[in-house]
Order: structure tokens, then sequence, then C-alpha cells
């Protein structure tokens, strides 16, 4: 199984509701940090009660897993993409122009000799998407 897990700085949720609308995400599984049996070892403050402790969801049949970092901080940038091919350019299309907003393009999308649409971005949230519509037959 290839796996992803994406850590945010406290803004999963938002994350989750824009990948929901852009790329049809499903939660499939998620826990926040009030889910969680209290325990003196890992005191919860009450405003991160509401946080991501861990979410699974779906995108297009791959599971991707992801939480907030609570009182840490994610670094932005990694190299982690999550690549989306798909023979639905309209779809590539949409959810471009959704992710894109807040973020930064690394390479236009655009046709190219192996794909209808081929781009990478990073988004608001600092993860790298890759998008390829292949051509049509």
């Amino acid at each position: 199984m290839i796996g992803y897990y994406l850590m945010f700085n406290n803004n999963c949720q938002e994350a989750l509701d824009v990948y929901e609308k852009a790329l049809g995400a499903k939660v499939l599984h998620k826990q926040t940090y009030g889910d969680m049996p209290p325990s003196p070892d890992f005191p919860v403050a009450e405003e991160d009660k509401g946080l991501v402790l861990n979410v699974e969801f779906e995108i297009a049949g791959t599971v991707i897993m992801a939480s907030d970092v609570g009182q840490l901080s994610a670094a932005k940038g990694n190299n982690m993409y999550i690549v989306v091919a798909t023979e639905d350019a309209e779809l590539v299309t949409n959810a471009w122009e959704m992710l894109k907003e807040g973020g930064e393009v690394i390479n236009d999308l655009q046709p190219t000799f192996f794909a209808e649409l081929h781009g990478s971005l990073r988004d608001k949230f600092g993860i790298g998407w890759m998008f390829s519509a292949s051509k049509q037959a």
C-alpha cells in the first residue's frame, strides 16, 4: 500500500473542506483531540479539543491520513506531492483553480506531450499537488 500522511498547522478541517469541494474527498474516519481519553501525560488545552487528531479520507479510491500538529509546527514545503491523474480534464481544471487560491504555482497547468493538461502547485496549506489529465484517444 502506498499512503500519504499530511500534517497541518491547526487548519486540517479547513483543508478537508476544500479537498471535499475541489476533489470530492470523503472522510472515512475522524477523531479530534477532544475524543482522546483524558491523560495527565498528554494534557489537551480546551481550545485544542476541536483540532483533528487523525483523519482518514478518500480521494478517487486512495486513502490519505492527516492531522493537526497541535502545539508543534508542521513545516510547509516538504517533498511530498499528491498526484491526481485522470481522464477528466474538467475535474483537473476545477480542482486546480480551487487549490491554487492562496497557494504557489510550481508548473502551470498546460498541455504537454504526455497529457492534455499537466501542472503542479503547493496549496495554501503547504501541500504539493500534481495534476495530470491524460490525452483522449
